[in-house]
């Protein structure tokens, strides 16, 4: 007969093993990711070499997959690189794209958001966001990580309290 002790018990190995098989699962994944990085990086530079031998896209193509069979770069993304080479590139990765930059975590945001918490702290990071005009999870990140924050009810406050709050909070408990 199955017990409640029982029914925890396995509930807690089969969870354990679950989560094994999830970290298991995201480091393959990961590891693929480096490795996918990296063969494409080597398919490149090979495209580059081939390219000054004056091979063909045709030819360059069929190379690469008696090489890295499956794992080979998909015909239009040969002929791209096979083009850039053949006007004379010489870098084999890719150049910097225009648009948004990476981060918004300036120094000069972060200094905007502490004002505006010093200003009022019952702000929602949604309209902190709004204010500073960057995404919330940037503003998220700022108020967690580069302030040392966390919410506390509709409340952003500091994770750790100051000296001084320490030491007021020792005297109310002593006056008691």
């Amino acid at each position: 007969m199955l017990t409640y002790q029982r029914f925890t018990a396995v509930l807690v190995i089969y969870g354990s093993l679950f989560l094994c098989g999830i970290y298991y699962c995201l480091h393959v994944f990961w590891c693929a990711v480096a490795r996918m990085s990296e063969l494409e990086l080597e398919q490149q530079t090979n495209i580059k070499f081939l390219v000054k031998l004056g091979k063909s896209g045709n030819k360059i193509k069929e190379m690469l997959v008696q090489v890295y069979r499956d794992n080979a770069m998909k015909k239009m993304a040969v002929y791209k690189w096979v083009k850039r080479f053949s006007e004379r590139r010489e870098s084999v990765t890719d150049e910097e794209r225009s648009g948004w930059p990476a981060t918004s975590r300036t120094e000069e945001n972060i200094a905007k958001i502490r004002q505006i918490m010093r200003e009022n702290r019952r702000l929602t990071v949604r309209s902190i966001a709004e204010q500073v005009n960057i995404n919330r999870e940037t503003v998220r990140k700022i108020l967690t990580e580069d302030r040392d924050m966390r919410k506390v009810c509709a409340k952003i406050v500091p994770k750790e309290l100051t000296e001084e709050q320490k030491q007021r909070r020792v005297t109310i408990c002593q006056d008691l």
